[in-house]
């Protein structure tokens, strides 16, 4: 499966996230049971999907939609044996762009305070919430330290768009585009370009064995590309 598959799927995700959901929840419960602040019971899970689907289906959103969520998912489900805790990833998945406003710069902090309020209520515990909220910081850099599985995953899963077919890449930049709508052209070429320049200057993108070997080659040559088209070679 190529990291974009899901931009010809016509399918709702909906649904199916609203499975994946509830699963993750129960996991990351465990065995313990499930109580809020106070000892109260745990909400049921459902209205927490409920709005997080909604964040990410925010009108502004052109990338960090409810696809991009849904293909992070299956990119961490594709990495699972590199992860140490694989719920935690897949929480921490649900919450990383949870919050995003292309004009503001704190998106990963408020969305990552998003999970310290949320999980708690579900009667998640407080070492497994801290790993979510920390890997949802994470994402600011995309830069996990050697002995950080969990976060060498999630920022694999959150990067392999970078490794679509060219129609599927082209698609993901005129998104990212469209998200920046209100910054002027030049601005918005000479900021791009930054980034693009930042990342291939990186080692190595992607730090999993399988997604170096699955996705390396072909994010930087996209990468390189989109560079080359914007002038910033």
């Amino acid at each position: 499966m190529t990291p974009a598959s899901r931009t010809a799927d016509t399918t709702d995700p909906a649904p199916e996230l609203h499975r994946r959901w509830a699963a993750t929840v129960a996991e990351a419960r465990g065995s313990r049971k499930p109580a809020a602040p106070g000892g109260a019971p745990a909400p049921d899970p459902a209205p927490y999907a409920d709005n997080l689907l909604s964040r990410w289906s925010e009108p502004h959103r052109r990338y960090h939609t409810v696809e991009h969520l849904a293909a992070v998912l299956d990119r961490i489900d594709e990495l699972a044996d590199h992860a140490d805790d694989l719920t935690v990833v897949q929480l921490a998945a649900w919450f990383h762009d949870a919050v995003y406003r292309p004009d503001r710069s704190e998106n990963e902090e408020r969305s990552a305070a998003l999970a310290e309020r949320a999980l708690p209520e579900l009667g998640i515990g407080a070492a497994r919430t801290a790993e979510v909220a920390r890997l949802v910081r994470l994402t600011v850099t995309h830069d996990p330290a050697p002995d950080d599985p969990d976060g060498e995953v999630l920022c694999d899963a959150d990067l392999a768009v970078l490794a679509g077919s060219p129609d599927q890449y082209a698609a993901y930049a005129a998104a990212v585009r469209t998200e920046y709508a209100f910054v002027p052209d030049p601005a918005f070429t000479t900021g791009r370009s930054a980034v693009l320049r930042q990342l291939l200057a990186l080692p190595r993108l992607f730090r999993t064995p399988m997604g170096y070997d699955l996705w390396e080659h072909t994010a930087r040559r996209n990468l390189t590309t989109e560079l080359d088209l914007l002038g910033g070679a």
